[in-house]
């Protein structure tokens, strides 16, 4: 028996991953998948989004766009097809994000605007697509991957800070706004995960880091618990970093 035919925890739901095309977003689309869910992944890029469905699809039933999500155009287009191939869109994971680490003074304008625009506009326009078509089904669940920057400012880091904090705050009132409605919202924020995003330098060797499998893994538990139950936020951090 194939593992597409396997029933999981997440048999009949559909999943939204944003920025799932590689790292954390890739390895939570892949978790999702192998529970039963049916799992929706966008990337800025097609070529990107293409080979991780490719790889996906072996799995279970995978749809792939090429989606900016800090174009409400791009989301409204995104979450709309996802809506109509799926049937049904249960659970959305606001996972993409970037960053750009300098002193404020040498943060261009246009850094500042992108990050903003993809790690906390981005969430918003994912979520208020999202949030009608949990209302008329009668529920849903929210996860936004934070980070540990969005309650430790650090040097250099003044615009990634503002969009993780602005992410974290954002989060907790939407929870508080839609609880009623049948809607958890959760989010999580990673300490140091290995993976291509700090840098041009890929995957560290070094083994210390948390791998994004450890955050699909926190994010399945989210997905499992009761629906009583809501873990509103997650710090998860790696057990022994280098010593300094």
């Amino acid at each position: 028996m194939s593992e597409k035919t396997l029933a999981g925890p997440l048999e009949g739901k559909a999943a939204i991953v944003t920025g799932g095309t590689r790292g954390i977003g890739f390895a939570i689309g892949e978790r999702l998948a192998k529970e039963g869910a049916k799992v929706a992944i966008c990337g800025a890029k097609q070529e990107t989004v293409k080979r991780a469905v490719e790889q996906l699809s072996a799995v279970a039933d995978i749809y792939g766009e090429s989606a900016d999500v800090s174009k409400y155009a791009d989301v409204k287009r995104f979450v709309a097809n996802v809506k109509s191939r799926f049937g049904a869109v249960n659970i959305l994971i606001n996972n993409a994000g970037v960053g750009v680490f300098q002193p404020v003074s040498e943060l261009s304008p246009a850094e500042w605007d992108r990050m903003i625009a993809v790690n906390l506009s981005g969430a918003y326009y994912c979520a208020h697509e999202a949030l009608p078509i949990f209302r008329q089904q009668g529920g849903g669940d929210i996860i936004n991957i934070s980070s540990l920057a969005g309650r430790n400012p650090f040097a250099g880091g003044g615009g990634y800070n503002a969009s993780k904090f602005g992410l974290n705050g954002f989060s907790e009132a939407m929870m508080l706004d839609h609880r009623n409605d049948g809607v958890r919202v959760s989010y999580i924020m990673p300490g140091s995960v290995d993976t291509e995003f700090g840098g041009p330098g890929g995957q560290s060797a070094a083994g210390w880091k948390i791998a994004p499998e450890d955050i699909a893994e926190v994010v399945s538990t989210l997905l499992q618990m009761p629906r009583r139950t809501t873990i509103s936020r997650v710090e998860i951090r790696p057990s022994r970093p280098p010593s300094r």
